[in-house]
């Protein structure tokens, strides 16, 4: 473990390898990530750089604070005085910018609209910066700005210093034929036969294309779990549900008939039960994404032979959305998406219901969401179901009506405008 006079110690020759390999991977990923589009693929890619570069800060410190304890073995006599200040120059250059680049994209994340968390590698959450989040948007912009820009400049940088350093190696290694290498591969003798120079080529050269080519990673899953009685929603609009089978009456339609005659018939009211669900579909550069709010009330007074006096309204906590990415449905609820923190529920109220077929009905109302407030029409269907009547329907919104995708998120060309919303309500009457 300790260092002599040829060689650094084991835990440093360790560190020093894990840091080079990530930042090698890290430079080509960076470049990739510039050229995708925006999309699920560009997400994961980007959450898995944030996941590298706080990687590289935490080995960094361990690399630091051991060279501190254990001081690295001298340059070789035969080097100049200003090639053992250059190479010093370097290697300080390098600690600073291995701490600069991490740091500034922490800044950068910390500062985004977008305040979407962090979890290392979809599992291990990783805070903002203190006091960052917290600055007016204004002075978040100047700072989210600066950083990226910073950020872009110290990765060229580094590119810059990184040749220099393979540089130097291989001129100690091939033309002054010291023992520099072995340094940071014990054993290493100087000149071309040498394997292990050879091998950090190739494994350098490798891990540098995997982060150009690897393949488009699938979203990171969160931890939050799926409805089991949820159905899945389609991303592109679809009808109502077929028409139930040998389905001749109806708890709905029962009460209604059971008024006495003469009398006016007054709605039935209804109690929501467990396995009753609202979804969402749209898409994201092609690729469907399906979500749902966990959290939802609808008080609704219904019956097919008092449609004129039937009313629903359904109160949905936007706090509650479930896409099954816990980093998406970070977000969801923010400034640029549901904004729930100034508007944390949307309400849809009735207005009017009318009968469009047979156990199908139209519900007209008002939607209000994000501070604005729309008309919208439910379609469902009835239906009966172990004893419960269901209610089944959806309807299709166009978000950028009721501002939910701000900045960037406005454009459709990703995200289309048109989400389609499905419910299954269960009910029993109360």
């Amino acid at each position: 473990m300790a260092a002599s006079h040829n060689r650094y110690t084991t835990v440093a020759i360790i560190l020093h390898w894990l840091i080079a390999a990530a930042i090698l991977f890290q430079l080509a990923l960076g470049w990739r990530m510039g050229d995708l589009p925006k999309g699920p693929g560009a997400f994961a890619l980007f959450q898995l750089h944030k996941s590298i570069g706080f990687t590289i800060l935490l080995l960094v410190a361990a690399r630091i604070a051991w060279r501190l304890m254990n001081p690295p073995p001298a340059l070789p006599a035969t080097m100049a005085s200003w090639e053992k200040a250059l190479s010093k120059l370097v290697h300080l250059a390098f600690y600073g910018i291995m701490i600069g680049l991490p740091l500034t994209g922490w800044i950068a994340v910390s500062t985004s609209r977008t305040q979407i968390p962090t979890l290392l590698f979809g599992t291990v959450p990783w805070p903002h910066l203190p006091f960052l989040p917290e600055l007016t948007p204004a002075v978040k912009e100047v700072w989210n700005n600066g950083s990226k820009e910073i950020h872009e400049l110290l990765a060229a940088v580094t590119m810059l210093l990184l040749a220099a350093h393979v540089g130097g190696l291989l001129k100690h290694q091939l033309i002054v034929k010291d023992k520099v290498l072995a340094h940071m591969a014990p054993g290493a003798r100087p000149g071309w036969a040498e394997p292990r120079l050879w091998l950090i080529l190739a494994l350098a050269a490798g891990l540098m294309a995997a982060g150009f080519v690897l393949p488009r990673l699938p979203e990171p899953k969160g931890g939050t779990t799926p409805n089991p009685q949820a159905q899945v929603v389609e991303a592109a609009p679809a009808a109502l549900p077929p028409e139930p089978v040998a389905v001749e009456t109806h708890d709905a339609v029962t009460a209604a008939k059971d008024q006495p005659s003469g009398v006016p018939a007054a709605p039935v009211k209804w109690k929501v039960q467990s396995g009753s669900t609202l979804e969402f579909g749209t898409s994201w550069s092609g690729d469907p994404v399906t979500g749902r709010f966990k959290t939802w009330t609808a008080d609704i007074a219904f019956s097919p032979e008092a449609l004129a006096a039937s009313s629903v309204t359904v109160k949905v906590d936007l706090s509650s959305v479930a896409s099954g990415d816990e980093q998406r449905d970070g977000a969801l609820p923010g400034d640029d998406w549901f904004d729930a923190g100034h508007f944390p529920q949307a309400v849809f109220k009735s207005t009017e219901f009318r009968e469009t077929g047979k156990q199908r009905y139209a519900a007209k109302g008002t939607l209000s969401l994000r501070g604005k407030t729309l008309p919208v029409t439910l379609d469902f269907r009835l239906s009966e179901r172990n004893g419960l009547t269901v209610a089944e329907g959806s309807t299709t919104l166009n978000r950028t009506l009721f501002g939910v995708g701000q900045g960037e998120y406005a454009a459709t060309d990703s995200i289309p405008a048109e989400v389609r919303v499905r419910f299954t309500v269960l009910a029993k009457k109360s």
